[in-house]
């Protein structure tokens, strides 16, 4: 469990960065711009590349809000963060990136994913499963700078092999291990995923200060109500559906794999994958020029 002394010595949760919210309304993702207070430096943390699925056109007026809201603001992007590899959107972080500059992170548990779906779309020797694609892979403690702000990554998978929650200060990112308390937590079928092992990782985020704000990548607006992204680890101990605190580890097991049992794939798993575990770059084009996306068969 996650306690104060497991904390980077460095990291000063009495900070609080400036947390300015996109929400991209197709895919239901959160994207945060993420300021040191004290600075003009910033990070993005689940940025979105819009796609028309049918058309098979790619668009950036999602990155391009982003873009527009750093630039306005004076910002220096020094990092672009990937929670995980998302299944159910399209990643803007090399868009962005070629516009403002910034390191790309993930977990280093990208590999497991790279060579797990490298083999479902048959992506052959030339694709790199070595997390090369991204310029820095992120191990459970591992700390890095935002300006003057140390922060720091947890390793929390369950949703994914390579989930990480990144703390920021007072703020954690945490991607698909938790959603708002009406809302519960992510599912856990997906290749490498595991739902002891999301428990785990729920509770080792619970266990960090109550006051903490904590930042979710989706929201659905359960029962109608509006969306909303933001939370604290004394909320979701008391009233998140799927683990508050007098919910055992077994029952959320049993819940978790009833509820996935029942789940039909997102729609956008297949250019997803095959875009983000490329950090964000499209599939190499053939010898026409041309860029293809996969559908494999009767495997996912």
């Amino acid at each position: 469990m996650t306690n104060i002394a497991n904390i980077p010595h460095a990291v000063d949760l009495t900070v609080k960065p400036e947390v300015t919210a996109f929400f991209d309304e197709p895919t239901n993702t959160v994207t945060y711009v993420v300021r040191d207070p004290a600075s003009t430096a910033c990070a993005v943390v689940d940025s979105v590349m819009d796609i028309d699925y049918a058309a098979g056109r790619i668009t950036y007026a999602s990155a391009d809000a982003v873009i527009d809201f750093i630039k306005a603001n004076g910002l220096t992007l020094e990092w672009l963060i990937e929670t995980h590899v998302h299944a159910d959107h399209l990643s803007g972080a090399p868009y962005i990136q070629g516009k403002l500059g910034g390191k790309i992170g993930i977990g280093e548990n990208i590999t497991i994913v790279q060579d797990t779906f490298g083999k479902v779309f048959n992506e052959g020797t030339e694709f790199q499963r070595d997390g090369s694609q991204f310029d820095r892979l992120f191990a459970d403690g591992d700390s890095y700078q935002i300006g003057g702000m140390t922060a720091f990554a947890m390793h929390t998978p369950g949703h994914t092999p390579a989930c990480m929650t990144h703390v920021v200060g007072d703020a954690a990112f945490v991607g698909d291990t938790l959603f708002m308390p009406d809302g519960g937590s992510a599912r856990a079928d997906f290749p490498g995923g595991d739902s002891r092992t999301l428990y785990r990782s729920i509770k080792r985020v619970l266990a960090l200060p109550d006051d903490l704000r904590l930042f979710m990548c989706h929201d659905y607006g359960p029962n109608g109500r509006e969306i909303r992204w933001e939370t604290t680890v004394a909320e979701q101990k008391a009233h998140n559906i799927h683990v508050k605190d007098g919910i055992t580890e077994d029952q959320f097991v049993t819940m978790r794999d009833t509820r996935d049992a029942t789940l039909g794939m997102p729609k956008l798993i297949i250019p997803s994958l095959q875009v983000n575990m490329r950090a964000g770059d499209l599939p190499p084009p053939d010898d026409s020029g041309k860029r293809f996306l996969k559908v494999p068969l009767n495997v996912l």
